[in-house]
């Protein structure tokens, strides 16, 4: 440890020596003293560190660069965060807190930056990208958390959850809505998030070849950086898409789009052989999608999809008639095998997929318990078991790693509540249908672009939440909220182009 310690010198005081390079309007005596005074500094902490064993504090040179780098220039830190996604790793800490490091430190950072900033600026900012109708419908998704929270079974478990969703939205909707703007911001945002995963898919490719890419040690090949194979295909799932249409901007078989890609075969090879079933149904209903919304039928496949999750919601509900499809104890299994892991999920034989409908089965009746705010945000696990039914036990209905219910929406449903589940619904299918109405009223082709990437950002992530619940996560809930808040600004300058056409 006192050699980690020790090896924080030379790295400080070069990031030292750049902060003084940043400083735009100072004069040499100034930018010396900057660097000397940030010299000290780095001595102070490391000595302190390795007198007092308390090594954090070997760290606190780096806590001070990103505060400086956030007055200087906050939009470096955003796209710094943005690089960290992939690279971040979840840390547990006493008493039951977790965290995701280091995301999640710079998303409370940033979130408290924003605030800061409206408070100084917001009399300049676009008071139209506050009015309009999705970030009304988000604060009012926002807003019915807070209600569930207040009406919560357990407050303190639901106020933690409030307090982080409300960082993921004031960083990944309204300041990234502030500075995701241009297409020069969707590139840079693509380079600063690409590098960085395609380096964690091939440091788990080349673990993964070890054990000859087989389904059973896909678990073994992901620390640090995901928690399971589902978190691993569904960032990259989600990042195709945005891959996609960037690689369109540049000329082909140039450096860039070769670079581009690359990285969009790795992470193609990594989907495949994540061997997760809801990446695979997500890519291929985006490719879908991708027709949907140009032949304008985004309506028409929202209602259908409805229509078939209601009418066998119906049919299972009728005379219990779920309780036919209860499985088999002992041949519900953990298969080694993907193959005869499809072959089992056909069959009801699966236990991640059986697990899946034991917990549904009890947030059914946990809904009947609680229909209007639900049980409060984040309390699923803490009351689930007294609702299961135990035909549908399995070898891992003990629950070891505390994992939810594996449904988003049921999750909302649940914790929030019916009112809740509408909210949520309305704001996911409100802004794919917006979607479609902005990108055909786009004159551009790569505004085009930008708002099919936002929009199929949303069916391929409204796809995993099905059987997964990831946007509460640091590696999916960013692209979410930022997909929103690219929608609303395109909308809002095609709304402005066509005010300046009509006056002129």
């Amino acid at each position: 440890m006192q050699r980690w310690c020790a090896g924080w010198v030379k790295p400080s005081l070069f990031f030292a020596y750049l902060c003084t390079m940043k400083v735009e309007s100072a004069g040499t005596k100034d930018a010396r003293l900057l660097f000397y005074g940030f010299s000290a500094v780095v001595l102070i902490s490391l000595w302190a560190a390795l007198l007092t064993e308390w090594y954090f504090l070997a760290a606190a040179p780096v806590l001070l660069l990103l505060v400086y780098f956030t007055i200087v220039d906050f939009r470096q830190i955003f796209f710094i965060l943005l690089a960290c996604i992939p690279l971040s790793t979840e840390i547990y800490l006493p008493n039951g807190f977790g965290t995701d490091l280091p995301d999640e430190a710079l998303m409370i950072g940033l979130a408290g930056v924003y605030l800061l900033y409206l408070f100084r600026h917001g009399q300049v900012l676009d008071v139209r990208f506050f009015r309009h109708p999705i970030t009304l419908l988000l604060l009012l998704h926002l807003s019915w958390i807070l209600v569930a929270t207040i009406l919560s079974a357990q407050f303190v478990v639901s106020f933690k959850f409030l307090l982080a969703k409300t960082w993921y939205v004031l960083t990944f909707f309204f300041l990234a809505g502030l500075l995701l703007r241009r297409e020069e911001d969707m590139q840079r945002m693509c380079w600063y998030m690409l590098i960085p995963l395609v380096f964690t898919v091939v440091v788990v490719l080349v673990r993964h070849s070890a054990y000859g890419f087989s389904f059973e040690s896909v678990y073994r090949v992901l620390h640090p950086f995901y928690r399971n194979h589902v978190t691993y295909a569904a960032i990259m799932a989600v990042f195709v898409p945005f891959l996609w249409f960037i690689m369109l901007w540049y000329k082909p078989f140039s450096i860039k789009w070769l670079i581009l890609s690359s990285g969009l075969l790795v992470l193609l090879v990594g989907i495949q052989l994540a061997y997760t079933r809801a990446a695979y149904a997500a890519i291929i209903i985006a490719a879908g999608a991708y027709f949907v919304i140009r032949w304008r039928l985004t309506r028409l496949a929202i209602l259908a999809s409805v229509l078939v999750v209601l009418s066998l919601v119906a049919f299972l509900a009728v005379d219990n008639r779920y309780l036919d499809f209860a499985p088999n104890y002992e041949r519900t299994i953990t298969h080694k095998d993907f193959g005869n892991l499809l072959e089992a999920t056909f069959q009801m034989e699966d236990i991640s997929t059986m697990e899946r409908v034991y917990r549904w089965i009890a947030g059914a009746y946990m809904s009947k318990e609680k229909p209007l705010s639900g049980f409060g945000p984040g309390n699923f696990y803490s009351f689930y078991p007294g609702y299961t039914v135990t035909s549908f036990r399995t070898y891992v209905s003990h629950n070891p790693d505390q994992s939810g219910i594996h449904s988003y929406y049921l999750m909302i449903l649940v914790e929030q509540g019916y009112i809740g589940l509408a909210i949520f619904l309305l704001l996911l299918f409100y802004a794919i249908i917006r979607s479609e109405r902005i990108y055909h009223q786009s004159q551009q082709p790569r505004r085009q672009h930008m708002v099919m990437i936002a929009a199929l950002l949303l069916v391929v992530i409204s796809i995993l939440q099905t059987i997964n619940d990831l946007i509460e996560t640091d590696k999916i809930g960013p692209f979410f909220f930022m997909a929103l808040a690219l929608l609303v600004n395109t909308d809002l300058q095609n709304q402005a182009e066509a005010s300046n056409a009509t006056h002129e």
